[in-house]
């Protein structure tokens, strides 16, 4: 097996992975001596490599966390010792080697594998996770129950760099120090974001700080020095010393044993250190340097963009005859790209336009907008309640600030939301991406509660796009309005309306009215338009596009209710306390029993798999809309008209 491949050595057929093959369990990976471990290695790496590649799916980071993953299976006794993950996509390791391998095939596929971390999937998955900087504060409270039940197991989490940015994680840290918890940091330093200090010498100290013998003198000497002038100038002296041959001392002034930095992707040194900490007691933090796609030189050149792939598809066997072909359309702008463009044309029109993002500055599509306008743009890391209050800041002093961030990371920072932004009735635009279902990452992605969450605050506009343009627009709508204002819309591609260039302000609270016909009246809400009108022409059905969930046209809902028997209100948001809960409560305020059907996502965490699967499983395609209203049709008396509760 080589150790490092590029997109033409990927093994086409599945490599011959002998020792890999006998692992199905950590016990048995267990039972493999040390020197076994680097060929292990190199044979998970071709094989995550080959899997990959036949499914697509997360990448760089598995490939970044391979021998660390191999170590800690082999030094820690999982699952009974908690294994935690942060975010959770580098977990594909893991997979492997904890009784998935034949399943891994499947993953982020509908029914199979999930493509991070699940308590239901496996005994080894100890908690779940799809978001950031949470390792540490679950492992901290495995550490407390160990502790009260006396049973002498550990807990382990390892969080990358980038989630090591976020506030919680300090928060964790904190709490894990000051109770002297028995538990394990690993910090994944994969971007050199903390330090360059990697070679032989750092390794030494490494090796050393870790040791038993240096661990044992270091607490002889407290004990001995208790009480005395010479307890501080020792510890002082430690902090130095540390700090001169590694970038540990804050970690120290909070409670933890620091040790690092370490090569990541030396087996040996890791086993090592690894059995040294292990017989430690206290708080460990293990700061170890890998490298993200280690084992892919593409992924190694661009970590960012090899973050995840499309499954590879095989060279053709021979080079196929050049014919004349048709020319193709321009492929379509996903919504991130009509939103990065908006928000370069804004920022050239209002020199007061700033764009913030935590950490999703290629997800959202702000590369662009970071290049043009350096000094108006901010990426505060994962660090999505410091976005908000950071753009409430700079709207108390005239600047017109947009947060670019995906719905359910703004789920992260709901108490900014409303104490320092919606409270104050500050002029910020949430600009608020992968609306609805995401597909394959699953339900810790999927933005599937903004509608109901957004709508019960005061202050705040809200609205749901059906298309590119459409999205453009209300992005200007929110940008004018003097107030804050909410513009969701979904990962993923448009239908591929023509683009309105200029900006247009949208009258605010009104929708329109794009189909007219008998009976029904569909009320949408986002970007399912499409299919409502679909249902609607097999049932001659009125459509509206409503545009503003808040404030809500309720003059548009009222007519329609007055020509029509059956009111559908149509959203991919949860249905309890969304837009057809909104339509449903004005219709109640006005006294009237108009008959209404609400259609959205069920009550229940929907599973991954293609968006495409997951909407018809919701019964929120075409086909799906029109065989809900026919079955409520069926319970309506014919010519059934609005009639008044009182």
């Amino acid at each position: 097996m080589q150790d490092t491949y590029t997109f033409k050595e990927i093994p086409p057929q599945r490599p011959n992975t002998p020792l890999l093959d006998r692992i199905d369990t950590p016990d048995q990976l267990r039972e493999l001596s040390a020197a076994q471990l680097p060929e292990l290695a190199r044979e998970l790496r071709a094989f995550l490599l080959w899997s990959v590649g036949q499914t697509g799916g997360h990448f760089g980071a598995g490939l970044g966390v391979l021998e660390l993953t191999v170590a800690l299976h082999y030094v820690f006794n999982t699952p009974d010792d908690r294994l935690v993950w942060d975010v959770g996509h580098q977990a594909y390791p893991h997979k492997i080697l904890t009784g998935r391998r034949e399943q891994l095939g499947t993953i982020r596929q509908k029914d199979g594998l999930a493509g991070f971390p699940k308590r239901a999937e496996s005994e080894y998955d100890t908690f779940g996770v799809g978001h950031s900087s949470t390792s540490i504060s679950a492992a901290l409270g495995m550490a407390i129950a160990a502790r009260m039940q006396d049973t002498g197991r550990r807990s382990i989490a390892v969080i990358g760099d980038g989630a090591m940015t976020a506030g919680m994680a300090f928060e964790a840290l904190n709490h894990a120090g000051h109770l002297r918890a028995n538990m394990l940091v690993i910090l994944n330093d994969n971007d050199m974001s903390i330090s360059h200090n990697v070679g032989g010498l750092s390794n030494y100290f490494a090796k050393l700080l870790a040791s038993r013998t240096y661990n044992q003198v270091r607490d002889s000497s407290k004990r001995l020095l208790e009480g005395t002038p010479l307890k501080a100038l020792a510890r002082k002296t430690e902090e130095h010393f540390k700090g001169m041959i590694a970038p540990g001392t804050l970690f120290e002034e909070l409670g933890f044993n620091y040790i690092g930095p370490i090569d990541g992707h030396d087996l040996p040194l890791l086993v090592d250190t690894l059995e040294n900490i292990r017989a430690l007691e206290g708080p460990q933090f293990l700061h170890v340097v890998t490298k993200k796609g280690k084992g892919f030189a593409p992924a190694e050149a661009d970590p960012v963009g090899y973050h995840a792939i499309n499954k590879i598809e095989p060279a053709p066997a021979s080079k196929p005859q050049v014919v004349d072909k048709p020319a193709q359309p321009a492929p379509r702008p996903k919504y991130a790209n009509v939103f990065g463009q908006w928000l370069c044309d804004a920022a050239e029109q209002d020199a007061r336009v700033v764009g913030i993002t935590p950490a999703m500055c290629e997800g959202s599509d702000l590369l662009a907008f970071s290049k043009r306008f350096p000094d108006r743009y901010f990426d505060v890391a994962i660090a999505e309640q410091h976005s908000v209050t950071l753009a409430a800041g700079l709207a108390c002093d005239g600047a017109k600030p947009v947060v670019a961030i995906y719905s359910t990371f703004l789920q992260r920072a709901y108490d900014q939301l409303i104490h320092d932004v919606a409270i104050q009735d500050l002029d910020v635009l949430f600009a608020i991406d992968r609306a609805g279902l995401v597909g394959e990452d699953g339900p810790t992605h999927a933005g599937a509660f903004d509608l109901s969450y957004l709508r019960c605050i005061p202050n705040l506009v809200v609205m749901a796009p059906a298309d590119e343009n459409e999205t453009r627009q209300l992005l200007h709508t929110g940008l004018m309005h003097a107030g804050p204002a909410a513009v969701r819309y979904p990962r993923g591609t448009g239908p591929g309306v023509d683009m309105q260039q200029t900006l247009t302000p949208l009258p605010l609270g009104k929708g329109r009215m794009r189909r007219e016909g008998k009976r029904i009246a569909i009320l949408n809400f986002g970007t399912r338009l499409s299919a409502a009108e679909q249902a609607a022409e097999a049932l001659d059905a009125t459509v509206a596009d409503m545009r503003f969930v808040k404030p809500l046209d309720e003059a548009m809902v009222l007519a329609l209710a007055e020509n029509h028997d059956l009111l559908v209100t149509v959203e991919e948001n949860v249905i309890a306390g969304g837009a057809g809960s909104a339509v449903g409560e004005f219709l109640l305020a006005q006294g009237l029993a108009q008959p209404l059907l609400q259609l959205g996502l069920p009550d229940r965490f929907v599973d991954h798999g293609k968006h495409g699967e997951l909407l018809s499983e919701c019964g929120l395609n075409a086909d799906g809309i029109r065989q809900a209203i026919e079955r409520r049709l069926d319970s309506l008396p014919q010519g059934q008209t609005l009639q008044a509760v009182r």
